[in-house]
Parts: structure tokens; sequence; C-alpha cells
């Protein structure tokens, strides 16, 4: 039915819209297609679809959000991360595709890219081609382990997840508190938490 298909993209993309790091999309993506039995290369591109446009949708409101919620102190900080990481050109990009190939949490890659003002068309391509790969190996993966044993849901819920889950929370630690000029500009490792209007 067309609706599962629907389903898995909503899901796809409201795992991914959300500016806090969540169980990856592929978890989800997997549980429908075993449920539903979906066609799994259709799940694969069509939950890859609907999380590229949840990273775009959240790198096109994350700067509204970050000027109302933090400092412009803060907000310069990562702009200056971002300008800097533009200044390298393909080696940002070779970042961004390796970094999206690992079980990390994308969100804090798409808030720093959002609040840095980014232009989307400079993190998408790259976190594409990283997350259509991991997806797939993932998908792939998880349809045999449902295949092949009983314990799905156990599965979903394990260490990796769980350590993905508190990297993703460190890497948003030290987007948000990190003084990133200072650490840049003079070396200097200073953490701000004053960062809120």
């Amino acid at each position: 039915m067309w609706w599962q298909y629907l389903l898995v993209f909503v899901c796809a993309f409201a795992v991914d819209v959300v500016p806090f790091p969540l169980p990856p999309a592929f978890t989800i993506m997997v549980l429908l297609q075993v449920i539903f039995q979906l066609n799994i290369w259709a799940v694969i591109f069509i939950g890859v679809a609907g999380s590229i446009l949840g990273r775009y949708v959240l790198t096109l409101y994350i700067p509204k959000l970050s000027g109302k919620i933090f400092k412009p102190e803060k907000n310069e900080d990562v702009q200056y991360l971002g300008k800097r990481l533009k200044e390298k050109g393909w080696k940002s990009q070779l970042a961004i595709l390796i970094y999206s190939l690992l079980p990390l949490p994308t969100t804090p890659l798409f808030i720093a890219g959002g609040m840095a003002k980014m232009k989307p068309y400079y993190i998408i391509p790259a976190f594409f081609i990283g997350k259509l790969i991991s997806d797939t190996a993932a998908v792939l993966l998880g349809k045999y382990a449902a295949e092949n044993t009983e314990s799905l849901f156990h599965g979903m819920v394990n260490w990796k997840s769980i350590t993905g889950l508190i990297a993703g929370f460190i890497l948003l630690f030290a987007l948000l508190f990190i003084d990133w000029r200072e650490l840049l500009q003079h070396k200097k490792f200073k953490l701000r938490f004053n960062i809120w209007k």
C-alpha cells in the first residue's frame, strides 16, 4: 500500500527535522520494512529522501531559532566555525562524508551548519552520499537480523545505539559550549556556559 511508504518518508523526516539527537532514521525504516513487508530498496530511497528533506528544513529554521535562544556572541562563534569549514573546500566535504558514514548522530552537524548560516547545498551532497551508503547497510543488516532473530526490538536498543545517542549529545554540548573562536584563533580551550538570551 502507498500509505506505508508515505509513513516511511514522514517518520524519517520527523526524526531528522528536530534539533536534538534522536535514534537514527534507519531504525524506523527497518521497523516499518519488517512490519509491512515493504520493498527494501523503496524503503531505503524513500527513507533517505525523508531524512534529507528533514535535515534541509532543519538548516533553514535553526538560524532563526538560535538567534532567539542564544546570545549573539554564541551565534557569531558558530558562524566563525562555519566560515572556517567553508575555507577548507573539498576537505570539509570529505569530512562531512566521513562523518555521515560513522554511526554518530548527524544532528550536531546540521545544527552547526544552520547556526553558521551555511547554505544547505554545502552540506547536503556529501551528507546524501554518506547517508545513502550508511542507511543502505543499516537497513539491509536490520532486515537480515529481523529475519534471523526474534529480538528486533532488543537489537534496536543496544550499546551501539545508546553510545551513538550519548555521542550526539556530547557533540551538541561541544558545539554550544566551546568557545570556537578562542580555540581556533588563539589555540585556547575555553568553555562558555552563559550562551542563552
